[in-house]
């Protein structure tokens, strides 16, 4: 039985994968995205879950799963917690249960033998150059980019979240470049665009963090939806053409 740090597990989840989905947010990431809602998760912490311990609590749920829900791993990052992720998702695979992994693929470790168990990435694609990845994480792009490497051989499929921050992803510019990173990916079933927003302010405040976008706005939902729109013509013709 192996022991990990869980900061918090969420029942009922609905937009971290299809259906109705239990959410096992793990503790530690390397990266410091200036956006992050989620910096209580940054550092380890005790271990204070075992790999029982997170089995039964999802497995309570799974009536509520039905054909598409099922278990999300999030974070932080949760491929830092290796071998505690592993084993979770090796017993609850063996239940039956869909495995979704929400990852910026953050981690120089191989990755290859949890890909086997997980049906569904959610990837989270910080920027599209380095020098924009290191600005706004603090992080090497390169380590991304090994990730997506293995991610290809697996042949999992794939969802694609950007969140838009304004200033930074708002122009066509940045949205071609977008355009060529996620055709670089295979099985990309779906692409999303969340706007940014400030809902984790307070928690830096409570955390005596100081708030790196303070000074940027939230991001208009209207507005956003529309460069969704610009980007989605971008993509498909960009489809066509190959």
């Amino acid at each position: 039985m192996i022991t990990g740090s869980v900061n918090s597990i969420e029942t009922m989840g609905l937009v971290d994968g299809p259906g109705i989905r239990t959410v096992v947010f793990l503790n530690s990431c390397f990266l410091r995205c200036k956006y992050c809602h989620n910096p209580e998760t940054w550092k380890m912490g005790k271990k204070n879950m075992t790999t029982d311990e997170v089995v039964k609590k999802v497995l309570r749920s799974k009536p509520y799963f039905k054909n598409n829900g099922g278990v999300t791993f999030s974070g932080g990052e949760p491929l830092l917690q290796e071998e505690f992720l592993l084993e979770c998702c090796k017993r609850l695979k063996a239940e039956g249960i869909h495995i979704a992994l929400d990852t910026a693929g953050y981690t120089t470790d191989n990755v290859e033998e949890i890909l086997k168990y997980v049906d569904l990435v959610l990837l989270d694609i910080k920027h599209t150059s380095k020098e924009g990845f290191k600005a706004l994480t603090g992080g090497n792009k390169d380590i991304q980019d090994k990730f997506i490497e293995q991610l290809n051989k697996s042949g999992k499929k794939v969802w694609i979240r950007q969140v838009i921050v304004p200033g930074i992803m708002d122009n066509n510019k940045y949205l071609e470049s977008l355009v060529k990173t996620i055709k670089e990916i295979k099985n990309v079933e779906r692409i999303d665009f969340l706007p940014y927003h400030k809902l984790g302010r307070e928690k830096y405040i409570r955390m005596n963090i100081n708030y790196p976008l303070e000074d940027t706005p939230e991001m208009d939902k209207d507005k956003c939806n529309k460069l969704y729109e610009e980007f989605m013509k971008m993509y498909k013709k960009k489809s066509c053409l190959k």
